[in-house]
């Protein structure tokens, strides 16, 4: 890519257009708050250079934008340079979320620098042992925030304010946000005061709110963090979904209840769809290529011997580690991610797409790029995939295009429209309804379009989608369209490019109405149309 400011908010600015194409309504930024990218004294072994905090995830200043991604500093110019970014993104129609750190600080443990809460009141600002020396690590980052004393609560809340009131972002989503419900003692507690603060604020009542809901101690809140006012990443759609489009066996059901909205997680805290902020990847762990190209990681450049990252990645290779020339395992490594990206898009609850992905970006197998300021980190805009990008905007489009696959409620099973068709149909790959009891690798499901069961202003068409995870060939089987409509292709992952999704108002007729052959690893989707056209 010709970009005049690479890696600045000016350079945020330049690639608006692409956003745009790409149908991006919403970007989270990773932490954009001052903090020391030479914090550590590690090497890349590969290269023998100082390795960075390249992600951010060590604040030191909570009222400061990043120095470095200003073209210049100036006379604080990076806060006219962060708002002026903002301007252009909200003038396109774009959000903009922050990755913000209240978890810890990049003061670290008792080794660590003192230049900011160590030096004004070390036993209020954390959380210590009984041995006063040492910091509680509930963080993994060598100390914990010390988020529901009085004074550090109060702290938290006017720099969440600042950002939002005089910054202009939209929303936040916060790193470990288990920590934020822990006490001074380190107990979780569901109506911790930091929180409900945050929720109930009078100046972020509009806010978007978003939580990482765990923390590096053993907490895992999925689905009952906090009250309705906060969406969720939700880990277990980005597992059983990489799950099954793997292959693995007993995670068929746990596929269609992520791809209907996780209402086992999020049903009971009265939380809605929306509420569960979906994901196959994030910027920690592999990205979608490497999803489908690594069986291990290959950290060996971080300076710790490939200790760090997650070992449980859920990936595969399909053959062969890392690139290789085998053009039949490079045509299935795509329709894998397309499959992936599909799913995404055509489940309920907030898509969110790692940035990348859309262009076939690879980190060479390096699941923990928090260190690498190089090529592993940046994007290669001069090797981009392009069918992978072609099938991303069209299927991005199609959903914003289609409220079925947006609905506000969780599906009951019921008829509430009084067709003859419920709001959602699972189904085996022979047609009939499905037994959950049984094993299966392959789902199908049938949705009713019509404005009652989506709460819609006007009909949406009705959809068949079908997904193979196995080795094999399948023909799967279904009913017809219902009465006046037929049956067309919309999708086909195992299809050529242009062919793998149609554009808007294009579509393949179907040689048949009841049956279609859908190739090993690969996913379908079928729309409903109208006799007369």
């Amino acid at each position: 890519g010709n970009f005049k400011n690479p890696g600045t908010f000016k350079g945020i600015i330049e690639i608006i257009p692409y956003l745009k194409d790409l149908g991006i309504t919403a970007i989270e930024f990773l932490p954009l708050y001052e903090f020391d990218s030479f914090e550590g004294n590690r090497k890349n072994s590969a290269t023998g250079e100082l390795l960075e905090n390249y992600w951010g995830y060590s604040t030191c200043a909570f009222f400061a934008p990043k120095g470095m991604y200003a073209t210049n500093t100036k006379n604080g110019n990076q806060v006219t340079e962060f708002k002026s970014m903002v301007k252009e993104l909200h003038k396109n129609g774009i959000e903009i979320i922050l990755d913000v750190v209240y978890n810890h600080t990049g003061e670290g443990n008792e080794n660590g620098p003192i230049f900011s809460f160590k030096g004004i009141d070390n036993s209020i600002y954390y959380m210590l042992e009984r041995n006063k020396k040492y910091y509680k690590n509930y963080s993994g980052c060598g100390n914990t925030f010390n988020c529901n004393n009085p004074i550090v609560t109060d702290f938290i809340i006017d720099s969440l304010r600042y950002w939002y009131t005089q910054m202009h972002i939209d929303g936040f989503r916060f790193d470990l946000a288990s920590i934020l419900a822990r006490e001074e003692n380190g107990h979780l507690n569901d109506n911790a005061t930091l929180v409900k603060r945050i929720a109930n604020d009078p100046v972020l009542r509009d806010c978007k709110l978003i939580a990482e809901p765990w923390d590096a101690a053993g907490a895992h809140q999925t689905g009952n963090f906090a009250g309705t006012r906060w969406a969720e990443w939700n880990d277990r759609y980005r597992d059983d979904i990489r799950q099954f489009w793997r292959g693995d066996s007993s995670y068929f059901k746990r596929a269609a209840t992520r791809i209907a909205g996780s209402s086992d997680i999020f049903s009971y805290s009265n939380k809605k769809p929306f509420h569960s902020i979906n994901f196959i990847t994030a910027h920690d762990g592999f990205t979608a290529m490497d999803l489908m190209s690594y069986n291990s990681k290959h950290n060996l450049e971080n300076g710790e011997e490939n200790r760090d990252g997650s070992n449980n990645n859920l990936s595969h290779n399909h053959g062969v580690e890392g690139p290789t020339d085998d053009l039949k395992i490079q045509q299935l490594r795509i329709r894998q991610i397309k499959n992936h990206i599909a799913t995404l898009m055509l489940s309920q609850g907030t898509p969110m797409l790692l940035g990348g992905d859309e262009i076939g970006r690879t980190k060479k197998g390096n699941n923990n790029t928090y260190c690498q300021n190089n090529s592993l980190s940046w994007f290669d805009w001069d090797n981009v995939n392009s069918e992978i990008l072609d099938f991303s905007k069209k299927i991005i489009n199609f959903r914003r295009k289609h409220p079925a696959f947006q609905r506000p409620e969780f599906y009951t099973g019921m008829d509430i429209s009084n067709n003859q068709m419920a709001d959602i149909t699972w189904c085996t790959y022979t047609g009939h309804d499905m037994n959950w009891n049984e094993e299966h690798k392959c789902l199908a499901f049938k949705l009713d379009g019509s404005r009652k069961e989506i709460a819609a202003e006007v009909d949406d068409n009705d959809f068949y989608v079908m997904l193979n995870s196995t080795d094999d060939n399948m023909e799967f089987k279904f009913s017809e369209a219902p009465v006046g409509k037929k049956w067309v292709l919309k999708m086909d992952t195992a299809k050529k490019t242009p062919n793998d999704i149609m554009p808007t108002g294009e579509f393949i007729e179907l040689e048949q109405q009841t049956q279609y052959f859908v190739l090993s690893k690969s996913m379908v989707l079928l729309q409903s149309r109208s006799i007369e056209n």
